[in-house]
This record gives structure tokens, sequence and C-alpha cells, in this order.
């Protein structure tokens, strides 16, 4: 039945005089999104965006498609009335409630929205006018204008659009329109909802993937690219860089003192990532870091890790939950993958007992053991790069 679909946003709204890019930033990542899906027009409509169909489509397809676009906040299927002419918008209205309803025992109420401020009629003469043709029509029909069972909607725009199903979209920022950011993408749980976050946000995302052969599999690589294929649902298409990791992984494991591994792993993993950040136009790095959860996420771990790091670190989930995170993990589709029971870089080479609170000074002093080697292994690591394109 429904041809088209009217596109709602709220924090795109609040813009000021650049809305127009922010609007045209979410116009294009709904062509992006619909587009494999078959020929659908989308323009702007006056603070609307407005998307008609081709004459076959997945309704269902479809939807799912736009509910995973960042900056929708609602999203409503319609019925176009060509004319704003009052005989004509009351018999689409009502022959749209015919459509919809076969049982039409139910409490409702008009809600109306004049884009067109010259029209003969203000929004609530139209919902006055509107609802007493409805009843006349219907007779089964109730009024309840303070929590009606259904709510029937009239936009009067170029055209006339009718709708009374309100489909909830993810709200946030259209992807593209605050800059980008490169994740550090482990096999884990935290990584990947720590990039739907901030893609959330707006921002766009490259990823780096450290890879340790033998000592994590091929079959944990290929987890991590169906986790980035994952994400890229949401964020869109991405670049995932696979650095191998593993000589410095053992150069640091034979030089620096056991329980500070993690620590000084980590600040090389957020030095190698920063240089593909530059490379890339990034803005930042965002990590899956949450306070607390481990050893090298205490308040003085993230200290030591940040040190190491010219550009800003996002950490979008730093106050949550463990549980908060798995229940996100299950929302967006990435949890069942983030569980297979492949070993990850981070995982491999663990102190018994690391430091959990490390000294900064003292963490420089053990670096200082990897001079002779570890500029060599960081310049062999960034020139062996594997760059995989998601999405």
């Amino acid at each position: 039945m429904f041809k088209a679909f009217l596109i709602k946003y709220a924090e795109i709204g609040l813009k000021g005089n650049n809305r127009y890019l922010f609007e045209n930033a979410l116009r294009d990542r709904i062509k992006e999104a619909l587009g494999r899906l078959g020929k659908f027009e989308v323009s702007k409509e006056q603070g609307r965006i407005f998307i008609s169909c081709p004459e076959e489509y997945d309704y269902e397809e479809t939807v799912a498609a736009l509910k995973r676009v960042f900056g929708i906040s609602s999203i409503c299927p319609v019925a176009v009335i060509d004319s704003s002419d009052w005989e004509l918008l009351t018999q689409g209205v009502g022959d749209y409630v015919e459509a919809m309803y076969k049982d039409r025992s139910f409490t409702f109420k008009v809600e109306a929205k004049r884009a067109d401020k010259n029209y003969f009629l203000t929004s609530p003469e139209i919902c006055s006018r509107m609802g007493a043709y409805l009843l006349a029509r219907f007779p089964q029909l109730k009024v309840d204008v303070s929590n009606p069972e259904v709510r029937i909607s009239v936009e009067i725009r170029t055209k006339c659009y009718v709708y009374s199903i309100v489909i909830p979209g993810p709200g946030g920022m259209p992807v593209g329109s605050n800059g980008k950011a490169m994740l550090l993408l482990s096999g884990g749980i935290d990584s990947p909802v720590a990039g739907y976050m901030i893609s959330k946000r707006g921002v766009s995302l490259a990823a780096t993937y450290f890879h340790a052969p033998p000592y994590t599999s091929e079959r944990a690589k290929q987890k991590v690219v169906d986790l980035a294929t994952k994400i890229s649902a949401y964020a869109g298409k991405m670049k995932l860089f696979v650095v191998n990791f593993t000589d410095i992984q053992l150069y640091i494991y034979d030089q620096c003192p056991h329980e500070e591994l993690t620590i000084i792993m980590r600040r090389y993993m957020m030095r190698i990532a920063e240089k593909l950040a530059l490379q890339e136009g990034c803005l930042g790095l965002v990590t899956g870091e949450s306070i607390g959860q481990v050893a090298s996420q205490t308040m003085y771990s993230l200290a030591a890790t940040n040190e190491v790091c010219g550009m800003p670190v996002y950490r979008p989930l730093i106050a949550f939950d463990k549980k908060e995170i798995v229940e996100l993990a299950k929302e967006i589709g990435t949890f069942e993958t983030s569980i297979q029971p492949f070993e990850d870089c981070c995982t491999i080479f663990v102190a018994r007992h690391p430091v959990i609170k490390p000294s900064i000074r003292v963490i420089n002093k053990s670096e200082g053991k990897l001079a002779e080697r570890i500029d060599q292994l960081l310049e062999e690591a960034l020139s062996t790069v594997e760059v995989i394109e998601i999405g």
C-alpha cells in the first residue's frame, strides 16, 4: 500500500545556518542505504526527508535499512495526496483510514501540520474539521484527544501526506557529518559497540586490527572482518587495516617486565593506530575501554596509554557497565560473533599479575629497553599492513 515514506529528524532541526549540511548528509546516507534495494527517489521536503518508492519493493527490508541510518528519529510510511484541495484531502484521509483499519472501533485523534502557512485553515481548524469528517464517515470511531489508540497525522506541504504508523529510528547524527576516526577493533564485545556509538554521533570510521600469527588464527582475523561488516551496516563503508603485531609483541615480551606487558603493548598499538589514522585523515582514535573493567583500563592505565597519543582518544563506553555493553552488542547484532572462541592479540602473553597503577615514568624507562630494534619493527609492521575494504 505504501509508496512513500516521510523521514523525521530531531537533533538536526536544532542546527543553525549550517543545518542544510546535516540534511544533505542524511539524504545521502539514506540514498546509500536504499541503493541496493531498488530505485528510490530521496529528496528534502521542508524539515523532512521524502522517499518515493519504486512500483515493486520489499517493505520490511526497506524499513530495516532505514532503521540503521543514523540521524533518523522516525520513519513514517505515508499515503500521498497530490492536492491540498479540502474535499480531495478529506476524501484521501478517509480512504486511508478505510484501507488501513478494517475494524474501526477505536479512539483516534487528528494531528495536523502546515508547512504551507498560507493554507486557508490553521492546524487546529484542520484537526477539528478532519475529525468531524471522519466521525461522519465512520460512526464507530470515537475521539480521544488525551490518549487515543490511533493518531492520524496530516501534513500539508507541496503535497499532502497522511500517516498513522510512526516507526522509531536510531536517532543520532548522519554518518560523515562530524569527521572521521580510527577504531581499534579487536575480536571482543566492547570495541564493535564503541564503533557503533561513535558512528551514531555522525563520525565515519576506519578500523585497525592487530593480528599476531601464528598465535592468532585466520579464523580470528575473519571474525574481526565479520564484526567490521556488521558495524558497516550502520557506519557505512570503511577500511580495515590488519597489522602484523607478532614481532613487536615478542620483542616486548623478551625485553620488558611481564607485569607491564599489557600496558606497553597497548601503547605501541596506539602509536601504530595513530600513524594509520593520520594517513586516513582521521581526527581521533576510538577504543572500547571502560573504567576499571580490566587491569589495563584503570584510570592510571588509561593515563599511561594516552601519554603516547598526539590526537584525541574517544572512549564512548567509558562509564558503561559490562551488562550494558553486552545488551547493546546483542541489540546491534555483534554479540554472537564477538563471543566466538578465537584468541586475539590482547589475550595472549597476558601477565599473571598485571600492574593496575602503572607509573608513566617507570613505563617510559621500561620502553627504553626496546630502543635497539623497536623503530625497525614498527616500520616493518606499518609497511606490511593489509587493507581490507568493508561494506
